[in-house]
């Protein structure tokens, strides 16, 4: 079955993942071209999107997604660009074709069979997941956070643990704990443990009474020498700190070997009892069910790219975000996989694309580093300032770092929804904070 293709064969330019790489290029180009011309088709395999960075906080309630999630359809509507609901199973690279997986329903019936959409321009922005590094029991006994249904399951999971143990106390057990264990020390890890105990302050407002931060015990576990290793020593052991003193018990410098349905195994020997267990340790390509064949992928199963960001194989089909692996000239390491990265891929790659379509030379991709900034939920937010903000680098804590943290995300509205109506969302995320209910507990 053939895709979407128009009698007059617009210039057709697909984008596939609609994460904030995906999603700010689609914006970017329906502004730009419209549908005369241009045939912009976003391929998705979710309905709505919700910023990545922040599903840490979906997982404990603190964000409500119903109304901070964009809806792809009404989206596309307002920016010029068409939505299809599908996942990617493959590219064919000599037909100018990507191979789109049926789409069923929870049921399994079938609602779109498989098909195929034309190119003319092709750019791969699928995102990535996290790796668990084939650790025998990761996968059947940990929760994972890649998607919003998965920070759904962990909320749903953690607020009855911890609706078990209130009513265990009120029954008599003095002893009744909610032990959670997180693999992996990088942001999300230590957002998550910080925000748990936000979360745990707020359950005594909604009917848990006897239940506290007492009753919480998270341990957070980082196979190398230190947790926040993308951040300077000194910034990462100021939010070592600052977990010990919320009541996080950090643990260094040694592996997870094993995963059970009740506790963690570690590599030097010790055992961690744990009720919810979560893996945040490494990130990989998203597997594609069919064949990437036609273009070259490395170890952990990005797409390799030229400094243009254009496939090494073929030159019409780019790859921008976690998915891709950028080696800029004259740097050892490939372009972090990180929010502020797939943002200026995002800008470089819309360049490209216009220079491609007017035969012009295309631009290599700069990546600026703009620092490293952990939120420790309402507690506290660490890290560095670099590069072109501040000419150098600065370590910042409290509020200033607070609000440069809130920055990154209010940058992503402005960009997906124009100023007027990303301002506005600015304006109602800042009364909502103020109005609605501490958590989300549905």
């Amino acid at each position: 079955m053939r895709g979407p293709v128009k009698p007059d064969l617009k210039t057709q330019i697909v984008i596939v993942g609609g994460g904030a790489a995906g999603l700010e290029l689609a914006t970017r180009l329906g502004r730009r071209f419209g549908r005369k011309r241009h045939d912009i088709i976003l391929v998705e395999r979710n309905r709505t999107h919700v910023w990545k960075p922040l599903l840490h906080e979906v997982a404990t309630g603190a964000l409500d997604a119903n109304i901070d999630e964009v809806g792809y359809r009404a989206h596309c509507h307002r920016w010029g660009y068409r939505f299809f609901n599908g996942t990617l199973e493959g590219v064919d690279a000599a037909a100018r074709e990507v191979l789109i997986a049926p789409l069923v329903d929870d049921t399994g019936r079938e609602i779109i069979a498989r098909h195929r959409i034309r190119y003319d321009h092709l750019v791969l922005a699928y995102g990535s997941v996290t790796n668990d590094f084939g650790t025998p029991g990761a996968r059947d006994n940990c929760f994972f956070l890649d998607s919003r249904a998965q920070a759904d399951r962990f909320r749903d999971h953690l607020i009855n643990h911890c609706l078990r143990v209130s009513r265990a106390m009120q029954d008599g057990d003095t002893d009744a704990r909610v032990r959670i264990a997180i693999v992996g020390g990088g942001a999300t890890g230590v957002e998550l443990a910080a925000e748990l105990y936000n979360a745990a302050d707020a359950l005594s407002y909604y009917g848990l009474e006897v239940f506290d931060r007492r009753r919480l015990e998270v341990t957070l576990i980082e196979a190398g020498p230190r947790i926040l290793p993308a951040l300077p020593e000194a910034i990462a052991l100021a939010a070592h700190r600052e977990l010990e003193k919320l009541g996080v018990h950090v643990v260094t410098g040694t592996g997870v070997t094993e995963v059970t349905a009740d506790a963690m195994l570690l590599a030097d020997g010790a055992r961690i009892p744990a009720d919810i267990r979560l893996w945040a340790a490494g990130v990989k390509a998203m597997p594609i069910a069919g064949s990437l064949s036609d273009l070259e992928t490395n170890r952990a199963g990005q797409l390799v790219v030229l400094p243009t960001l254009q496939t090494t194989r073929d030159p019409r089909i780019f790859a921008m975000g976690d998915c891709a692996a950028c080696t800029l000239p004259g740097r050892e390491r490939p372009v972090p996989p990180r929010a502020q990265a797939a943002h200026q891929m995002a800008a470089t790659v819309f360049a490209n694309l216009v220079r491609a379509m007017r035969d012009r030379p295309l631009v290599d991709f700069a990546y600026h580093d703009h620092g490293s900034l952990v939120s420790l939920s309402r507690y506290s937010t660490v890290g560095n300032l670099m590069g072109a903000l501040v000419g150098g680098a600065l370590a910042v804590e409290g509020r200033i770092a607070r609000f440069v943290y809130l920055s990154l995300y209010r940058m992503h509205l402005v960009a997906i929804h124009g100023w007027v109506k990303g301002t506005a969302l600015i304006v109602v995320g800042w009364i909502n904070a103020r109005v609605r209910p501490r958590l989300k507990l549905h």
